[in-house]
């Protein structure tokens, strides 16, 4: 059944888009959430009328899209977990803690589902994470995940072990 997108809709199309879908899908799911409309003469009529206000519309949101790729794209936004021996993770880190953290550091709003992770991370270190925008317009975002508690204990050691030289110093004397 050939249908009129009404927005965005995933793996179909965008705005304005004339695709074809099951029918059980248009009637079930698109026509009543108003997604579609079926593509009758009518329709695509005043779908040729809308096509330069979909057009200007369009172009908004790539600019937009753009100009968030621009703001987070390449930057690190660490995320605090808890690291046990081996570098090794309490829990994991989603694609909701990784959305807050760009939020909180960057400045930037992301909708969690945009936060392609693939599996939780449950290593420390450093891992890049693809953010899809809009379409096919992607940021990569590098997530820092226990690296400042791994940098702690580090510099604990240093000290300890500075300490316990003093120590000696003075027990010599």
């Amino acid at each position: 059944m050939k249908v009129v997108l009404l927005g965005e809709i995933k793996g179909k199309g965008g705005e304005g888009d004339v695709v074809d879908v099951a029918q059980g899908y248009a009637e079930n799911y698109l026509f009543p959430k108003k997604l579609a409309v079926a593509a009758t003469k009518g329709n695509l009529k005043q779908l040729e009328e809308r096509r330069n206000n979909i057009a200007k519309r369009e172009a908004v949101r790539i600019a937009d899209a753009n100009a968030l790729k621009d703001a987070v794209d390449g930057k690190t936004v660490t995320v605090d977990a808890k690291v046990g021996d081996e570098g090794v993770l309490f829990g994991s880190v989603t694609s909701g803690m990784i959305a807050d953290a760009v939020k909180e550091q960057l400045g930037v709003e992301i909708d969690r589902k945009r936060v392609e992770l693939g599996k939780p991370i449950k290593m420390a270190g450093t891992h890049a994470v693809a953010i899809s925008l809009y379409r096919d317009i992607r940021a990569t975002v590098n997530v820092a995940v226990g690296v400042e508690a791994e940098a702690t204990e580090a510099e604990a050691e240093v000290v300890e072990e500075a300490a316990e030289a003093v120590e000696t110093e003075a027990a010599a004397e």
